[in-house]
């Protein structure tokens, strides 16, 4: 046996000493949370209720805690490491030498149902931005449809033929086309490329119809991958673009704060059997056609959430799949409002808890196995949670509490609060400790501001989805899943009242129901639960506020929420073609449809 990964980058034991360290803190401060909590809820010997808390707990902690193992070993290496990059991702120097590429690529857009002029004008723009540093000629650029709707499908050819007339002499280089039947959703229609097309090319780099990647990006991953013939899949860093919604301002702003540590300490141990994230990515095209075709689950369906799975089954072929956990030209649309958000994180649950199924593939690494149960228990968390929040409200009701340890509880309680926010709290540390970081930011004001903003709304975001998760994991043990997956609407855009009051009126009526057995029981714990349960309440006028147009263009004035490229906006978006966004548009192209991310 080798004694280095395959790439030949870092060795087994390495490696294996790496992820020692890190199951050991996490064991270490998940069995001291059980134990005190255990403290907590036996001194007067367990009830039932009691012994339900434990176990929820028990179930919805792990995440958590990674989480913030994850972020601070992140924070630790970028702040307390010379050359964090090296130690973490050792083939990224690779890509920045200004070699000229040897090898030819496809750009892949998989499409299906989407605003084709949206989509093709992003297209566009990477092409003219890759054109711009000399290696255009190393790309082909595909469209590839699943779409079924005729109307959209008449825009797709009308939207393709006019990017072709304007490209010209580039025009050979731009190819669509439409699959008749959407079999094995983006998964089997990036199958159908490969098989069709793959063998002319070395690599592929699949996008989404609100992906967008610059030049100097694509370059950068190209020529790591040229550098290193074991490494399969190179995933960017994708964090979202400048948008004109509130809510994608406020949701992204944490997320982009955030995922740089998060990601660095993640890949420091991760290594070798890092994530996909299925677009923004380079990925070697014949190992990827001959190991990673998907299998079919149980009863003839196919496959919704397919990235991980790939990633799993091309380290098992043995090639690596890295992340490079450094931000770049590599952007995504974040949803542009909380039920677009719902919508796609209940996409995300369905296709996720398919992964139960494939855990017992045969010849699967242990690390490959982990990142798929990481995957379900994403999910699995949030039943717990909600339980946790139920249970909590209902023990004073059921026994007497009047010996209850309250002091070692309301300390545990904040520390969980505390290990909550401490991924986010880390990235805005990284932000403001790193020279200049504030300033790509607007300034220290700006900052500050757009993190007390996010961490409140957070509590409003995390609160809904957890309940609409539960709902939905409900729904599919009593009833089973669904494989339909609606299309995305990515424009910003206002809410109807009466339709965002009927889909989170389950969430303020679980809301309701827990203060209200709360302020009967203990007046005081409803106070203590509020920021667990005040997102319940506000969720309705949170939506509605966070989706107003107004408060969207109030907030890109001032650059509240705003991500770097707002205030030095690179060269790719001036590239962008400005077009009038309109209701009426965005509404037509949302038509629903089994639509994979």
């Amino acid at each position: 046996m080798s004694a280095a990964a395959p790439a030949g980058l870092q060795s087994r034991a390495q490696l294996f000493r790496r992820r020692l360290i890190v199951a050991a803190i996490n064991a270490t401060v998940y069995l001291a949370l059980l134990i005190w909590l255990a403290d907590i809820l036996g001194q007067g010997g367990w009830s039932l209720i009691e012994a339900a808390l434990f176990l929820a707990f028990a179930i919805a902690a792990p995440w958590s805690v990674l989480g913030v193992c994850n972020a601070v070993l992140g924070f630790w290496l970028l702040h307390f490491r010379l050359h964090p990059l090296d130690s973490v991702a050792p083939f990224a120097r690779a890509g920045e030498t200004r070699r000229r590429l040897r090898t030819r690529a496809a750009i892949t857009l998989t499409i299906r149902n989407e605003d084709a002029a949206r989509a093709l004008t992003r297209l566009a723009a990477m092409k003219a931005d890759l054109d711009a540093t000399g290696e255009g000629a190393r790309f082909d650029w595909f469209v590839l449809s699943d779409t079924t709707d005729a109307r959209i499908a008449a825009q797709e050819e009308t939207e393709f033929a006019r990017w072709r007339d304007r490209e010209g002499a580039e025009a050979p280089k731009l190819l669509y086309r439409r699959r008749a039947d959407n079999i094995g959703y983006k998964a089997g229609n990036i199958r159908d490329f490969c098989e069709r097309f793959g063998g002319a090319y070395e690599f592929m780099i699949p996008l989404d119809a609100d992906s967008l990647m610059d030049g100097a990006t694509i370059l950068r991953l190209m020529r790591i991958g040229e550098a290193y013939p074991r490494i399969g899949i190179i995933q960017s860093l994708v964090v979202g673009a400048p948008s004109r919604s509130a809510f994608a301002r406020i949701f992204q702003f944490g997320m982009r704060a955030g995922m740089r540590t998060y990601t660095m300490g993640a890949a420091w141990w991760g290594a070798d059997c890092g994530p996909f994230w299925g677009h923004n990515a380079l990925v070697r095209i014949a190992p990827f056609t001959a190991y990673c075709a998907l299998p079919l689950l149980s009863g003839g369906g196919h496959i919704l959430s397919h990235d991980q799975i790939e990633a799993a089954l091309m380290r098992r072929a043995g090639y690596e799949v890295r992340v490079l956990p450094a931000e770049s030209g590599s952007y995504e649309e974040n949803p542009p409002t909380l039920l677009e958000f719902l919508r796609r994180d209940l996409r995300w649950c369905r296709g996720n808890m398919q992964y139960i199924e494939l855990l017992a593939l045969p010849g699967l690494l242990p690390m490959s196995r982990f990142q798929l149960v990481w995957a379900i228990a994403m999910f699995i968390g949030a039943p717990a949670w909600t339980a946790i929040i139920l249970l909590g409200a209902l023990l004073p009701l059921v026994q007497d509490v009047s010996n209850f340890p309250s002091q070692s509880a309301a300390t545990l309680y904040l520390l969980f609060l505390l290990l909550y926010l401490a991924p986010k709290l880390a990235g805005y540390a990284d932000i403001a400790m790193t020279p200049g970081g504030a300033r790509r930011y607007g300034g220290a004001a700006l900052l500050a501001l757009g993190a007390g903003l996010e961490i409140a709304a957070s509590f409003v975001i995390g609160a809904v989805t957890s309940f609409s998760v539960t709902l939905l994991l409900a729904r599919m043990i009593l009833r089973g899943g669904s494989a339909g997956w609606d299309a995305q609407t990515r424009d910003a855009h206002g809410l109807d009242a009466g339709e965002t009051a009927r889909a989170l009126r389950p969430a303020f009526l679980f809301g309701a129901l827990v203060l209200s057995l709360a302020a009967v029981s203990a007046p005081a714990l409803a106070l203590w639960s509020a920021p667990s349960t005040f997102g319940y309440i506000v969720a309705i006028p949170f939506a509605l506020a966070s989706a107003s147009p107004n408060l969207g263009a109030w907030f890109a004035r001032m650059g509240l929420c705003g991500v770097p490229e707002e205030f030095a906006p690179p060269a790719i978006f001036g590239r962008l073609q400005r077009r009038p966004e309109r209701k009426e548009e965005a509404e037509a192209v949302a038509t629903p449809a089994a639509f994979d991310r």
